[in-house]
């Protein structure tokens, strides 16, 4: 009879149990467009912080993972210092680093295969990308030739690793009773057979869903004043492009803690 009730209520008891990362230490940072100068000092004290956590308790021999949502380019003046700083972060080993794919990144795909979308993509911050890898922007968006000759430029400035970057991106990590993605998900599908467009783009189907997914969803996508983090999504884009305040969220065992960084100047965006 017991086994009964477990196969019968074991979802709810499931539900009703804290989500853990286990004894993993896990960082999400939400969407960055290009705003390097958040950034930086957000890397800094999570490092500082992961530093002091396995100094000072008993967690995992794994190393800490990190994971970006998505949504590195537009908008902001930095983004190829943005991914230089990921790659960075890469190369140096302290971090199991996961990069997600973000729409922006999408776009910036999307153009480098068909330049007619650039006038698009400059519409939605692209222009601030293609200025940070020194390429002019075409100043009459309606302008083919010129936008072809932008696609060129672009081709030829972007370095071999920054286009492995945009092209390896992943659309999903889980850890633990967590599953990281850029925007959100479909109600009602498994995890396992999301579309990407849903992982890129959802939102009012998945922000008004008020049953539980497979695992607590933690996402960007959509800016808010503040974090929001609820028994089914952590939701930590708070539009940094625009407010200078860049957020991530910080997961060990069973607690949750916001980090965050705040420019210390006026906004420098390209709106």
């Amino acid at each position: 009879m017991p086994a009964f009730f477990d196969r019968l209520f074991g979802r709810n008891r499931a539900a009703a149990s804290p989500p853990s990362t286990g004894e993993r230490l896990v960082y999400a940072v939400g969407d960055v467009h290009g705003r390097l100068d958040v950034l930086a000092p957000l890397i800094r004290d999570i490092a500082q912080d992961a530093a002091e956590t396995h100094a000072a308790a008993s967690v995992s021999a794994e190393p800490p993972l990190l994971v970006f949502l998505g949504d590195y380019v537009d908008r902001g003046p930095e983004s190829r210092g943005v991914v230089d700083l990921i790659l960075e972060l890469r190369a140096a080993r302290r971090f199991e680093v996961r990069a997600l794919k973000g729409n922006h990144e999408e776009a910036l795909l999307q153009f480098l295969d068909d330049p007619s979308f650039g006038s698009t993509w400059a519409e939605h911050g692209g222009a601030a990308t293609l200025s940070s890898y020194g390429v002019q922007p075409p100043a009459q968006r309606t302008d083919a030739d010129a936008w072809a000759r932008a696609r060129e430029a672009f081709t030829a400035a972007l370095p071999p690793a920054h286009k492995f970057f945009y092209e390896t991106l992943e659309l999903m990590v889980v850890e633990g009773d967590y599953a990281f993605v850029h925007a959100g998900v479909r109600p009602g599908v498994a995890l396992a057979d999301q579309l990407e467009r849903d992982l890129l783009w959802i939102r009012h189907d998945f922000l008004e869903e008020r049953g539980r997914f497979e695992k607590i969803i933690v996402h960007g996508h959509t800016p808010l004043e503040t974090p929001q983090l609820t028994p089914t999504r952590l939701g930590v884009d708070t539009g940094a492009y625009a407010t200078g305040v860049l957020t991530a969220v910080r997961l060990q065992g069973e607690d949750q803690r916001v980090m965050q960084a705040k420019a210390r100047r006026g906004v420098q965006a390209a709106l």
